[in-house]
């Protein structure tokens, strides 16, 4: 063996693949399904296999000498986030080994006596010895069910039973981990790394660097077929991005100057610079990682209930086998018994399910930060908006323009844009860029001074003037506005925002701006409702009649509260939970991060900033509320599968325990039946949630 330096040790090495040993990998501590998820975020590495109980793993990568040492490297040093696992073993056994445990046990109807003996003690004894060790240290388990169902075939000299049950019981546990396997599988394959190194423009020279020495502000170079490697913005040259390991959005996206990009994206055509704004650990890449990573260790509310049910129904079961030979002294019977075991079928669909609609949710454009995301995304019965960027676009276009006095429509918005031009504020671009649209020339302008919460003032041309809110001008400066009331009245009455302007003292005008509500707002909130939301909460800065106008344009909206401060929206989120509500808060400004970490669920837009998404549980991948409602439908079927599997697995295994607790099936017949049950609904767990979200996927397209 090659030494390394680390408690690993290289076993054997091929061309392509390389397995290694270690009593590192046999830590009770150890988290295999993490171990696999970090080896194979290496660049090159192609598939990772951990088989705990022989302390080995397989790695098979594509032959270049870079990943080699990569994965030694990694073995040498693991995170210790590796370590936080809570005693789970992983092996899969192989076919040839199933092939020999099955030979051994179909031999036994034709060996002398003399041989059944310890071939099947043979057979039995890891079995048994397992149960032994289950009891000792934790209690009566599935592993004790095993062991004392084999070892009662081989009091009564059973022994073709014994190892058909031995046989049968690796079938199941081939079958069951290599369901599990391949349903970790594919969230892991959403994990799949970004590159090495990278090109960047350096004094007009283009050098290539380890990826890990990016940083931000550089200059990073993509060209046809390769992955965005960073987050940034295009500041040379045209692409065609295929977003859809991001987004989820199938087709492709046109990249120009100005256009941001997120790193995992893949240049599909053309070649394009752009400014890094992200590098490390803050691209939207690693925290989908950081997330999924952890989804494979952490259990939902569900899950965790359905593994305490488990585990209580295995000492019943247990029971009754011993019961049953206590009262009828029959080995066979009792042993039929106790090769009927719920738990199997109980715990694993669980994660199966939900790992598959996780995988599914991530592929739709929404990421769920765990399976307790995906538990509460269903749960939820409340759903809170806040109003601007989540049902409107965020963006606040001028809609009307009312000179005052002698001051005419187009005079008001040049006074207006001017004093706004360096302003930066959502209502300061929309009035700037409706001048730059009618390609009015902007004045300059001296002294400006913004006024927090309020407005500017600025001088233009030598005389003072005033943009901001009617609070601003009217009370703070004394400027008197009622000459517009009537005019005020039916702008608010329309849901418009109001922006007032006056030049020395004077009232100069009124501007109209409105934020558009989002085209799919309306269908998205209905189609909640009918999901099973029963309550949907519009929250917002705006003033009264702006905040109803916009109510009425969405029937399905029951409550709204306007002219809200940030604090507001965590304290309504409070009183509502504190109503028996399980609420969910969408939102995506710095200021709803209070409401979004109060929120049983938090749900955060794509562009939302940084605080946001971090305290968000649930982020939608796509700049479109279909994702939102993707996600809820995913959920629920979700727990509808959870929930079928539950009642089959319930359902099967009593009538197994039933007809074995009265004979009317030998041991090797309910161990089979068992199996079969067990796989069958692990199979129907994954089958059905990706069939399920098809469908929804294919009605969510039907967009009005």
């Amino acid at each position: 063996m090659i030494l390394m330096p680390s408690p690993i040790t290289i076993a054997h090495e091929m061309d392509q693949r390389i397995r290694l040993r270690g009593g590192l990998l046999k830590k009770r501590d150890l988290d295999p399904d993490y171990f696999e998820a970090n080896l194979e975020t290496i660049p090159g590495v192609n598939e990772v296999r951990i088989n705990t109980r022989a302390a080995s793993v397989v790695v098979t990568y594509d032959r270049r000498t870079e990943t080699r040492n990569a994965i030694i490297n990694c073995l040498a040093d693991l995170p210790g986030e590796v370590f936080n696992g809570q005693g789970k073993s992983k092996s899969l056994l192989s076919i040839l080994t199933l092939g020999i445990r099955g030979g051994l046990a179909l031999s036994l109807l034709f060996l002398p006596q003399i041989l059944c003996g310890p071939i099947a003690i043979i057979l039995a004894a890891p079995v048994i010895v397992d149960g032994v060790i289950t009891l000792w240290t934790r209690g009566v388990k599935v592993k004790v069910l095993d062991g004392s169902a084999v070892l009662f075939c081989l009091v009564r000299r059973d022994f073709f039973t014994a190892a058909s049950i031995v046989f049968l019981l690796s079938v199941g546990e081939y079958l069951e981990e290599l369901s599990e396997n391949r349903t970790t599988g594919l969230l892991k394959s959403l994990l799949k790394p970004q590159v090495e190194n990278i090109w960047i423009v350096v004094d007009g020279q283009e050098l290539e660097i380890p990826l890990d020495q990016a940083r931000i502000g550089d200059l990073v170079v993509c060209g046809a077929g390769e992955l965005i490697p960073l987050d940034g913005i295009v500041v040379e040259g045209e692409a065609s991005l295929n977003t859809s390991s991001i987004t989820g959005e199938s087709v492709p996206v046109h990249a120009e100057p100005g256009t941001e990009i997120l790193s995992g994206s893949v240049v599909e055509d053309g070649r394009i610079v752009f400014k890094a704004n992200h590098v490390g650990a803050d691209t939207s890449m690693a925290r989908i990682s950081t997330f999924l990573e952890n989804s494979l260790r952490y259990q939902s509310e569900s899950q965790k209930k359905s593994d305490e049910l488990a585990d209580k129904l295995v000492p019943v079961t247990f029971g009754l086998g011993v019961g049953l030979l206590a009262v009828t002294r029959d080995f066979t019977k009792a042993a039929a018994v106790l090769t009927v075991d719920y738990s199997c079928a109980i715990k694993l669909a669980n994660p199966v399910a939900v790992r598959v609609a996780m995988f599914t949710a991530a592929n739709q454009g929404v990421l769920l930060k765990g399976s307790q995301a995906m538990d509460g995304l269903a749960r939820v019965d409340t759903l809170i908006f806040d109003k601007t960027g989540t049902l409107t676009r965020g963006q606040l276009k001028v809609t009307d323009l009312h000179g005052h006095g002698s001051y005419s429509d187009e005079e008001l918005l040049i006074l207006a844009a001017s004093a706004e031009e360096h302003y930066s504020h959502p209502v300061a671009a929309a009035v700037v860029q409706a001048a730059n649209k009618r390609n009015y020339n902007l004045s300059s302008t001296s002294q400006v001074d913004f006024i927090v919460a309020h407005g500017v003032s600025a001088y233009i041309d030598g005389k003072n003037v005033l943009v901001g809110s009617r609070h601003f001008i009217e009370d703070d400066e004394g400027i008197d506005c009622s000459a517009v009331d009537h005019l005020v009245a039916d702008l608010q009455q329309d849901g418009k925002s109001l922006l007032y302007v006056a030049c020395e003292e004077e009232l100069a005008g009124v501007i109209g701006l409105r934020d558009e509500l989002r085209p799919e707002a309306n269908e998205v909130l209905g189609r909640l409702k009918e999901s099973g939301i029963k309550k949907i909460v519009i929250l917002t800065g705006d003033a009264e009649l702006t905040a109803k106008a916009l109510a009425n344009l969405l029937p399905a909206v029951d409550e709204v509260h306007w002219e809200l401060k940030p604090e507001d929206k965590a304290r309504i989120v409070s009183e509502l939970q504190e109503q028996g509500h399980r609420v969910g808060f969408t939102g995506d400004g710095v200021n709803d991060a209070p409401a979004l970490v109060s929120a049983d669920v938090g749900i955060c837009l794509p562009d939302g900033a940084d605080l946001a998404k971090e305290s968000a549980q649930v982020i939608l991948l796509r700049d479109d509320l279909y994702c939102l409602l993707a996600g809820r439908l995913i959920a629920l079927r979700s727990q509808d599968t959870i929930k079928h599997s539950f009642i089959s697995a319930v359902g099967l295994n009593s009538a197994f325990l039933l007809l074995a607790g009265f004979g009317l099936i030998m041991p090797v017949t309910a161990a089979l039946l068992h199996n079969l049950s067990t796989v069958g609904i692990l199979g129907y767990a994954a089958a059905r949630g990706r069939k399920q979200v098809t469908e929804d996927r294919r009605r969510i397209a039907q967009k009005p």
